[in-house]
């Protein structure tokens, strides 16, 4: 069954408010009806060429027409220190980083804002914000 646009947004608000509370320390570089994105806050020398960028990538959420897509770039580094905080949310996870939610009800917000602060220490340890 195909996502209806109510549930699109109240899945992408869900994750969106969640990640919100992150910032600070993080920095939101897109607030737009179609994605919200966090970075860290200290620049960062990336790519082969080091080029200095503002932040760190650190999460994001895009509306999908089927789907709300949710990026978590510490599950990349860190994947092993994610799986017990995620029972649930990990049903979800497609590939090392991206989350697919069709259902409202998939979206569990206790073990998401878990897994983000605990990505929020691994992002300071990693000297990627202050």
């Amino acid at each position: 069954m195909p996502l209806s646009p109510e549930n699109r947004q109240l899945i992408f608000d869900t994750i969106k408010n969640s990640l919100k509370k992150c910032s600070p320390p993080m920095v939101v570089a897109k607030d737009k009806k179609d994605v919200f994105e966090l970075i860290g806050n200290i620049p960062v020398p990336y790519g082969s060429t080091k080029k200095i960028i503002p932040g760190m990538y650190f999460s994001s959420v895009v509306p999908r027409k089927d789907m709300v897509s949710f990026y978590f770039v510490p599950m990349y580094y860190h994947e092993k220190d994610y799986a017990d905080v995620i029972p649930n949310l990990g049903k979800c996870l497609k590939g090392k980083i991206c989350f697919n939610f069709r259902k409202p009800e998939q979206v569990h917000v206790k073990e998401l804002e878990k897994m983000l602060r605990q990505g929020v220490k691994a992002w300071k340890n990693n000297k990627y914000m202050k």
